[in-house]
């Protein structure tokens, strides 16, 4: 090997003009994962680290142990390490003083039991000898009189005869196996050291051999006498204490009082080390769990090295990561530490508007929404100045300072207004321009807020049996009306195809999605197409053909796809999936079939200020007790995710980034169960269920910033209300009880206190309109509404009643009734207006600032 090394060396030297002793520890671990056995060392340099099962002098240290510089170029055998001499002050090999305590028992080449693989490789150092480590339940020479089965034997007879000669103590009886087992040893240690000397001689051992009338069965030679034989460690002719217990496998734990609970802060892009508390001799392998699930043997992306010291690696922490993790011995899960992970992240704000032009007189609001944990605090500045020092009648701040308002504005409140959002962690600003000028005045900046802004964005696109409206919310009027014989522009096809003989019949929706404000795309079920409409241009641009009965569309904004279900036929016979790619470019997309069959939904989690991207999605049928995660971006199969267990036929799901919970509705899979079950929790770390979600049912939603999740049902009469704390922990807050089931919701951010939320919910068959908030559990109801839409005439509408919000600044909501739209003001609480002469507005999309 040292030929062919040094030659390698000297290529790769000359190839890569890396320092030597970086490619020698390269080489030599190449040559221990090939399994060299021949003289076998190990090296120093610590920009290489040694893999796992293949450690030398590093083994047992900790790292504060590490081999100083100059030992970089020294060379050691396993079981020794590189110091420098105190005579010459020169590096040498010297053997291990000590190894870390742990009890990973391993035969040696010698006949001897070693505590594990660095005691075995020190006792070869010390003795100048070849030992290796023997796999072999029977390891010892051939021909000896006491086998290891025996000898295990032999043991747990010697326990039984001391457990009829020493009866329990008094106050000793804690349920703890392990605690009696060595209250067993110790006293057995007791009656056997006749001298009190605190050691057990070969004469003391011969004197105890159990008597023929006590024995079952032959041993074959075996006796307490082998106890020095296989278990006197440092091979001194007596037997200790710890020598006794270790030979009987008792492990002794600890954990101190205030380390069995461990609270570790670390900021969302950053790694962290969790390491166990649990203490003691024989200490075995250290379990780490999750929600209950052991992580040590699953393949996880984040959490993949448990280190020499079973330590908990978690790289590149996010918010998912947040909770509770345990850890305890092997086989002593009754002595476990709590470890509370909190993840902090840095704040993430925006502004709206970012720029408006308001005439002398009018009020005008700015507002600013920051996310962060913690909760961050907000300032404001106008041209670089602190506007707290400026307040009065006229300049306020509402909602936790998220809101800038100027009562009646003047020539010089002009300027560039700075939100400023701060945490222990970070800092986030952006700028909101205001400019007051005089409406004869038709500056570049006028212009572009009064004549094309307000044109194009912050509007509802709602598509009804007559075509497209375009609903202004703010002047509750109809914007624009796309008529179902108005032309396609590509195409020249009309939007809503006539019946034979020209017969009018009316336009048929299924589902829309807005597409980054640029583009919208709606499914029109019988036509087998999908429609993009231009939000710039509000015209119809192109239509997209896709599988029979498209039914549901949803947007990845992650990947910029438009994902359609289609259903084949009215009984979801032929149901497919497939993906219209780079859908924000508005032309030019590709229509890719995915390789799932059986569809008959699918989830894919939404994006917010603190995930910005979405890795993976699930897919599912009703009938099958299962969800199936997919890679949003190679559109492959990754894992199942079994409900069997649980009885579960899945329904709906639902997503919080905070502990990384999903929420799947689940239906009972027994056919005589037609009611609904309690819903299921998922751990998207470990992609396994937790368990049953309290008694929670119905569908859930969470809110914007995943903090609140309400569930309800069309069926029932239950709205419930949970949260989700800063430590990734669920809470129920309240269950309310509603005249009749929930047919859809909306959530409308809080005007009167930062970071709050309204939640707005729809009856099945009421005309009433029910709003919460979210925090204290305030109910009002919004009355005076017409009945609503006399439910879904085709048999893939959504919800009887639907209730769109107007995005994360938004103040407006909508909701259809027959034959009107009605839109409430969300800031108020109350109905805004009343749009009537629209049949079936059940699908529609809110699009913001373009």
């Amino acid at each position: 090997m040292g030929a062919t090394l040094s030659i390698a060396l000297s290529a790769w030297v000359l190839a890569t003009h890396l320092p030597r002793e970086e490619l020698q520890a390269f080489f030599l671990i190449l040559e221990c994962e090939r399994g060299f056995t021949g003289q076998q060392w190990t090296w120093s340099s610590p920009s290489i680290r040694a893999p796992r099962g293949c450690e030398g002098s590093h083994q047992g240290l900790s790292s504060r142990d590490a081999p100083p510089a100059s030992c970089r170029k020294t060379l050691c055998r396993r079981g020794s390490r590189c110091t420098l001499s105190r005579e010459t002050g020169q590096p040498e090999c010297r053997c291990l003083e000590a190894c870390r305590p742990r009890y990973v028992p391993v035969c040696g080449s010698d006949g001897r039991f070693y505590e594990n693989h660095c005691e075995l490789r020190r006792a070869a150092c010390l003795l100048q000898r070849r030992i290796t480590a023997v796999h072999s339940k029977d390891c010892f020479l051939r021909g000896d009189p006491c086998t290891m089965a025996d000898y295990a034997r032999l043991k747990n007879v010697l326990l039984a005869l001391q457990t009829r000669l020493q009866p329990r103590r008094e106050g000793s009886s804690r349920g703890d196996p392990a605690f009696q087992k060595r209250l067993l040893v110790e006293s057995l240690f007791k009656d056997w050291d006749a001298d009190g000397d605190g050691h057990l001689s070969s004469s003391e051992l011969a004197q105890h051999a159990p008597k023929e009338q006590d024995l079952e069965e032959d041993f074959l030679g075996c006796s307490p006498s082998d106890l020095l034989r296989f278990d006197d460690y440092n091979r001194d002719g007596w037997l200790t204490l710890r020598e006794l217990l270790t030979a009987f496998q008792v492990v002794q734990l600890s954990l101190a009082p205030e380390d069995r609970v461990s609270v570790a802060t670390v900021t969302v892009g950053l790694s962290t080390v969790l390491t166990c508390a649990v203490r003691g001799d024989l200490r075995p392998p250290i379990v780490w769990k999750r929600n209950g699930l052991a992580l040590n043997f699953l393949d996880l992306e984040d959490i993949n090295d448990f280190g020499e010291d079973d330590s908990l690696y978690i790289t590149k922490v996010t918010t998912v990561h947040m909770g509770n993790y345990t850890c305890h011995a092997a086989g002593h899960e009754e002595l476990f530490q709590t470890h509370v992970l909190q993840v902090n992240v840095p704040p993430v704000i925006r502004v709206y508007p970012e720029t408006q032009a308001q005439e002398p007189g009018v009020a005008a609001s700015l507002r600013c929404h920051a996310e962060g944990i913690p909760m961050p605090r907000i300032t404001w500045l106008k041209n670089g100045m602190d506007v707290s020092t400026q307040m009065s009648k006229q300049l306020s701040l509402l909602a936790n300072g998220s809101e800038l308002h100027i009562g009646s504005v003047r020539y010089e409140d002009t300027g560039a207004y700075t939100c400023i959002a701060k945490n222990e962690v970070g800092v986030d600003e952006d700028i909101s321009s205001l400019f007051i000028e005089d409406s004869a005045r038709k500056t570049l900046a006028n212009i572009l807020w009064r004549e094309e802004g307000l044109s194009v964005g912050n509007v509802f696109y709602v598509f009804s049996d007559d075509g497209i409206v375009i609903l202004h919310p703010g002047d509750c009027e109809i914007q624009r009306h796309l008529k179902p014989t108005e032309k396609i522009v590509t195409s020249y096809e009309e939007i809503c195809p006539q019946g034979e003989g020209g017969a009018t019949r009316p336009c048929q929706w299924a589902s829309a999605v807005n597409v980054r404000h640029r583009y919208i795309y709606a499914a029109q079920p019988a036509l087998s197409r999908v429609l993009v409409v231009d939000v710039q241009a509000q015209k119809v641009l192109q239509s997209i053909g896709v599988d029979p009965l498209p039914a549901k569309l949803s947007y990845d904004k992650s990947h910029d796809q438009v994902w359609v279900l289609s259903w084949g036929d009215v009984h979801k016979s032929q149901p497919s999936l497939q993906v219209i790619t780079e859908a924000s470019t508005g032309q030019g997309q590709r229509l890719i079939r995915t390789p799932f069959t059986g569809v008959d939904d699918f989830f894919i989690p939404p994006t917010n200020l603190i995930i910005n991207h979405i890795r993976y999605g699930f897919v599912f049928n009703k009938s099958e007790p299962a969800v199936h995660k997919v890679d949003l971006e190679t559109l492959m199969l990754l894992k199942t995710v079994e409900l069997r267990p649980h009885g579960c036929l899945p329904q709906a799901m639902a997503h919080t980034h905070l502990g990384g919970y999903f929420f799947i509705q689940c239906q009972q899979a027994q056919a005589s169960a037609a009611a609904a079950a309690a819903q299921l929790l998922i751990d998207s770390v470990t992609d396994s269920v937790v368990g049953p979600n309290s008694n929670v049912t119905g569908a859930p939603h969470t809110s914007p910033d995943g903090r609140f999740v309400v569930s309800a049902a069309a069926a029932s009469r239950q709205l419930q209300v949970q949260e989700v704390t800063l430590l990734g922990e669920i809470r129920t807050l309240y269950s309310l009880t509603v005249s009749q089931g929930v047919s859809d919701v909306a959530f409308q951010r809080s005007f009167s206190h930062g970071n709050q939320y309204y939640v707005y919910a729809t009856l099945e068959t009421g005309p009433d309109l029910l709003f919460v908030e979210l925090s204290s559990g305030k109910v009002g109801v919004l009355k005076n509404f017409k009945k609503p839409p006399s439910g879904p005439a085709w048999p893939w509408g959504g919800p009887r009643r639907i209730v769109r919000d107007s995005g994360l600044f938004g103040q407006y909501l909508l909701t259809p009734a027959q034959g009107s739209l009605f839109l409430i003001n969300g800031r108020q609480n109350a109905l805004r207006c009343e749009v009537s002469g629209i049949q079936g507005g059940t699908t529609a999309v809110w699009v913001g600032e373009v």
